[in-house]
């Protein structure tokens, strides 16, 4: 009779993470560029790969400037700022992920991008490297079974800002062996990261309860319940939140929010989570929160002023 070695529970127990050196990551914008950070300041090798080589320049500037920041909060030392950096490289080309140990994907919020994504990187990598994916809501399993290592795939979701927020969802699809988990575990705790582990359900944990709050406060919003700064303020004196939840909406981004709503109605089919249609309109509007300059608030204003 034939065993499944992989299903073996002696299998499982002898299983050993794999030790990364080596990180890609697809993706310069606010999360790739914090994860990069974290990376090189734990003492990876780091190659960030885009498209846009002006998306990479920025990037690096974000980092070195957000570093000078621990810096001047004596959180790391200059040395240990110059180190980090001088370990990131950047590339147009995904070629140069071709040494990675692990691929962190941090593209948008779409099924499709990271899809294409995927397709035109896999060539590049070789055969034991790992991929992760930063999504916030999209299935592991449906996204590993896109590549030709469903058993190296996992979700690996950063909190936003990565070098600030300590929480890492870890996921699993229902391919994903035992050694790729468990070295995904180990160099979360190599960045100084906390994980928690969520079942492949849509939007794991954090934004399973989160971003149906958010949408919550766009309906009390667009029912005329309160204001913008009715609703923020109550909820951050109310129940002690450190940002209300449109404002936190706008730093999210309402892109997300409405992508992360779409995947939860779309899989679960349940009419709680439908998308608020105001939400729906600012996203149509191109007001997107802070990164477009005006969401819930406009930013061209100092202290920004409800746009409702």
């Amino acid at each position: 009779m034939n065993v499944d070695v992989k299903a073996s529970p002696d299998h499982i127990a002898m299983a050993e993470p794999v030790d990364i050196r080596r990180i890609g990551i697809v993706g310069a914008g606010q999360m790739g560029n914090g994860i990069a950070h974290v990376c090189a300041l734990a003492g990876l090798t780091v190659t960030i790969v885009d498209i846009k080589a002006e998306a990479l320049t920025k990037a690096m500037a974000t980092m070195a400037r957000n570093m000078d920041r621990q810096v001047n909060r004596t959180v790391i030392s200059s040395d240990d700022r110059d180190a980090a950096l001088a370990r990131i490289n950047t590339s147009t080309e995904y070629a140069a992920l071709g040494e990675a140990d692990l691929v962190l994907e941090a593209a948008t919020e779409k099924e499709e991008v990271k899809r294409i994504v995927y397709q035109t990187m896999m060539p590049h990598l070789k055969a034991s490297c790992m991929v992760a994916s930063n999504t916030s809501s999209i299935s592991i399993t449906r996204l590993g079974a896109s590549t030709d290592r469903p058993e190296k795939f996992i979700g690996m979701h950063f909190m936003n800002p990565v070098p600030v927020m300590k929480l890492v969802e870890v996921i699993r699809g229902i391919a994903t062996d035992e050694p790729t988990f468990l070295s995904v575990q180990a160099l979360a705790r190599k960045l100084g990261k906390i994980t928690a582990v969520s079942e492949d359900f849509p939007a794991f944990i954090v934004n399973r309860i989160l971003v149906p709050m958010i949408n919550e406060a766009v309906y009390a919003l667009y029912e005329g319940v309160g204001s913008v700064s009715a609703i923020d303020t109550s909820m951050r004196l109310g129940a002690n939140h450190p940002m209300g939840p449109l404002e936190l909406a706008d730093f999210i981004g309402l892109d997300t929010c409405l992508s992360i709503m779409q995947v939860l109605y779309d899989g679960l089919s349940d009419s709680k989570y439908r998308p608020c249609p105001l939400l729906v309109k600012y996203v149509e509007a191109g007001w997107l929160g802070r990164k477009t300059g005006r969401g819930f608030y406009d930013y061209s204003q100092t202290p920004p002023r409800p746009t409702r």
